[in-house]
């Protein structure tokens, strides 16, 4: 049985252009407890005692292997995630813009929590939001700019 909680988490993830101004997005493993097979941007849980920076510098790596640079804020966004111990948590999600080199991005290599990534332009970006195929941040993040695309 899910219990909501009144417990509150932190997530960082990070926001990476490429190419032809193309976004990265990872596909969540098709096992994954929350949102399985959904697109989304890198990144994970700031640990207690830990800074945004570090947090996402060190996510960001883990899930694809690149040293990214973090430029500013994109926006931030309130979500929920169901936790290992069945509780839905709240989450407050702070999406960074990050740069990595380019000769870094042939380093690319996505974590064994994921099963792909792409580099969308922002009309398949625009596909991939009409077909629900983000998670429920990612749309989020994108919902006040998907008419700026």
């Amino acid at each position: 049985m899910i219990n909501k909680s009144n417990k509150w988490g932190l997530t960082v993830r990070g926001i990476l252009e490429g190419e032809e101004n193309k976004i990265l997005l990872i596909k969540r493993h098709s096992k994954s407890r929350n949102e399985g097979q959904k697109w989304e941007f890198p990144g994970g849980k700031v640990d207690e005692g830990e800074f945004f920076e570090e947090a996402l510098i060190r996510e960001f790596k883990e899930e694809t292997n690149l040293d990214v640079d973090i430029e500013g804020l994109y926006t931030s966004v309130e979500d929920s995630s169901i936790t290992s111990k069945d509780e839905i948590i709240r989450t407050v999600q702070v999406i960074m813009k990050v740069s990595a080199k380019s000769e870094e991005i042939s380093n690319l290599k996505i974590s064994f929590e994921h099963e792909d990534y792409k580099w969308l332009d922002s009309e398949e970006i625009k596909k991939f939001y009409n077909e629900d195929k983000l998670t429920s941040t990612t749309k989020k993040a994108f919902k006040s700019r998907i008419n700026n695309f």
